[in-house]
């Protein structure tokens, strides 16, 4: 839509706020709003006044003043506010030059797409994510000086397949058997199609739904592949809905990577084509059907792989998940079909138009717009410079011997080995100035002092089951 769309929109809605949304430098939606009588055409340009300081990640305080500038394309109404609203997703610019602000999310991925058809390699990057979360029943947490302690429950957890609950009628979710038995086994088969429902209301095509393999309320919603900027908006929509959802329903819903102990973790696989006035580029006859630039793209985000974990798998407990020998995909490998690889590529379907590489090991706690446009870049840097990925590996890697293992490379082992990573190999991110060294050393810092640190410092519980009576 243009802003006169919008406006008109918004008067057919009977909108009466207006709500700017953005996302700080971590990945968390940010908002504030405006009566609509503080909305008109010339806010597209002029934008609206905010303190940057107070922003995870961004300005300093004696550079605090910032501007929102809604992007008029984003305007949707909001399926849960009470009173009639539109949402606009907005851009960040500087209100002394009017540039737009290097370390907004949302231009990094504008300046990816850019650079992608700067290259002349193509002119679309089509993302489909496979965001995975969890829906609990309850959840407890707190950490001081000399406590910390975590609580989750689920109706559908096989814990409490012996709790009284007046009374237990069974149907409990055994580790690892949840993908995908239907009700009542399934409780949150309702949930979900709720879930869809808001979605389509927003915009985004969902494809499917279900749930996931692990037990207490593991689930999936895909949403259908669409452009990197789009798609990282929508996936912003897409934690929005869940988690708003859930609530509704006195239900809560959480993107951590791995909040279970013993069951499968959370992972976001990450679909990624690239598109030339209307042709799939990466359909082919080579492997798995795929062109040499397919085969390139694949070189290009192993060879990238150790760094890119830093943004696609960007949480201390994203390492909780990708631990050798278990479901997460760390082996640094590509196959067609075979899903313990890192990277895969799909045979559902013999359409060029369907073939892509899915890059596996991402989870849903990453910034959608770094992580996208991270992946993009790597593949870029792979066609650009025609990386040979190497042979394939068509083996069930788990089953691999010791040996035949020592000569597959693996992703990080935690958050810091993945940052050092990011620190030493970061020049294919910063070309066409897509990303810049000071948002990469931001990243970093940020990262080391807020999260790795954090963790690294204080006594862990289980310390105490192994070591108290030493």
């Amino acid at each position: 839509m243009t802003p006169k769309e919008v406006l008109a929109f918004a008067k057919e809605q009977g909108v009466l706020m207006v709500d700017f949304r953005f996302l700080d430098f971590p990945g968390i939606w940010q908002h504030f709003t405006v009566p609509i009588s503080e909305f008109d055409e010339s806010s597209f340009e002029d934008g609206f006044g905010f303190d940057g300081s107070s922003i995870r990640g961004w300005q300093p305080i004696n550079a605090s003043d910032m501007l929102v500038v809604p992007d008029p394309v984003t305007a949707v109404i909001d399926p849960f506010m009470e009173v009639p609203t539109l949402v606009v997703i907005c851009n960040i610019v500087d209100p002394i030059t009017k540039e737009k602000y290097s370390r907004d999310p949302r231009y990094i991925a504008q300046k990816a797409e850019a650079y992608l058809k700067f290259t002349g390699i193509g002119d679309t990057a089509y993302i489909g994510p496979e965001a995975e979360f969890f829906v609990f029943d309850d959840i407890r947490y707190d950490s001081g000086c000399q406590f910390s302690y975590a609580f989750v429950d689920s109706a559908e957890g096989i814990w409490n397949s012996g709790r009284n609950e007046g009374p237990n009628l069974g149907y409990k979710q055994r580790y690892k058997e949840g993908y995908f038995p239907v009700p009542p086994t399934d409780t949150l088969q309702d949930i979900r199609t709720e879930m869809v429902l808001q979605m389509q209301k927003v915009g985004i095509t969902v494809e499917c739904q279900h749930h996931e393999v692990a037990t207490a309320g593991q689930c999936e919603i895909d949403m259908k592949f669409s452009p990197l900027v789009r798609m990282a908006d929508y996936l912003m929509w897409f934690k929005y809905i869940i988690k708003n959802v859930a609530r509704k329903h006195g239900r809560t819903a959480t993107f951590m990577p791995k909040p279970l102990f013993g069951d499968n973790g959370s992972g976001m696989h990450t679909h990624l084509s690239i598109w030339k006035g209307g042709t799939p580029l990466f359909a082919g006859d080579k492997y798995g059907g795929l062109s040499e630039m397919g085969l390139h793209a694949i070189g290009g985000v192993l060879k990238h792989a150790k760094a890119l974990c830093a943004l696609t798998s960007p949480t201390t407990n994203s390492y909780k998940r990708l631990v050798p020998g278990y479901e997460a995909p760390v082996n640094l490998a590509y196959s067609s079909r075979n899903r313990s690889a890192s990277i895969r590529i799909p045979m559902y379907s013999p359409s060029p138009k369907a073939k892509r590489i899915e890059v596996r090991f991402p989870d849903p706690s990453c910034n959608g717009y770094l992580a996208f446009s991270a992946v993009l870049m790597a593949a870029l840097d792979g066609i650009e410079n025609r990386i040979d990925p190497g042979e394939p590996l068509d083996k069930d890697i788990y089953a691999l011997s010791p040996e035949e293992l020592a000569h597959v490379p693996s992703t990080p082992g935690s958050l810091d080995e993945a940052l050092n990573a990011l620190e030493a190999d970061n020049e294919f991110l910063l070309k066409g100035d897509v990303f810049t060294e000071d948002v990469i050393q931001t990243w970093i810092e940020y990262k080391r002092k807020k999260e790795v640190d954090a963790v690294r410092l204080r006594p862990h519980p289980h310390e105490f089951m192994l070591y108290y009576d030493i």
